[in-house]
């Protein structure tokens, strides 16, 4: 008899949504210790456990960071091919006052070992588990894409480098976390309606 209740944890798993307003306060350390423990026994490629988990949360570093990002976006061009989420970022860019990680209090920052070929699955892999973590602790969180996609850029990878991500790492993922700013404080719950993700069996 297995001693976890399954429905449990699909209801944990099923319930995870992303949080896009947060509190202004902060996140216990205990709690994002635990968090970071989820993501790191998450599975990798030969068991390589090569992801570096930068947590930041100092304010400072993360309106310089928000800063940068901003810059970047807003010198980028988009088309009509252009990717809807990262169109997104380039228009709200270009207004003023984008804010990547949602003014979450801690912004955690997953790379890898740039040329593995198994970097992105196991960085996503590690934040998949610390947003179910994370849920279970009544933590809201959301996936950011944006650091990934300024991998490249030299300004953005610089200042990254002050706060210790080599650039010989590449930014695969990054994990927004902190106290949803909800009526009830917890964080949003109703799971979405599948549209995609289709099953198929080969019996």
């Amino acid at each position: 008899m297995s001693q976890w209740n399954e429905n449990e944890i699909l209801d944990l798993i099923k319930s995870r949504r992303s949080t896009r307003s947060y509190q202004d306060k902060p996140v216990e350390r205990e709690k994002l210790e635990v968090i970071l423990e989820a993501g790191r026994h998450a599975p990798s490629g030969g068991n390589n456990q090569s992801s570096r988990f930068t947590v930041i949360g100092n304010k400072e570093v993360l309106d310089n960071l928000c800063r940068l990002v901003e810059a970047a976006f807003a010198g980028m061009e988009y088309d009509e091919n252009t990717y809807s989420s990262l169109r997104s970022s380039i228009i709200r860019s270009r207004e003023g006052g984008y804010r990547f990680h949602y003014d979450a209090p801690v912004l955690v920052v997953i790379s890898n070992r740039r040329g593995y070929g198994n970097a992105m699955a196991d960085s996503t892999c590690a934040l998949e588990n610390m947003t179910i973590m994370a849920n279970a602790m009544d933590l809201g969180t959301c996936y950011i894409n944006q650091l990934h996609w300024l991998d490249e850029d030299a300004t953005v990878r610089d200042y990254l480098a002050t706060i210790g991500i080599p650039k010989e790492e590449t930014v695969t993922c990054a994990l927004s976390v902190g106290y949803p700013a909800t009526p009830d404080g917890l964080p949003p719950r109703e799971p979405l309606v599948r549209k995609g993700n289709k099953v198929y069996w080969v019996e």
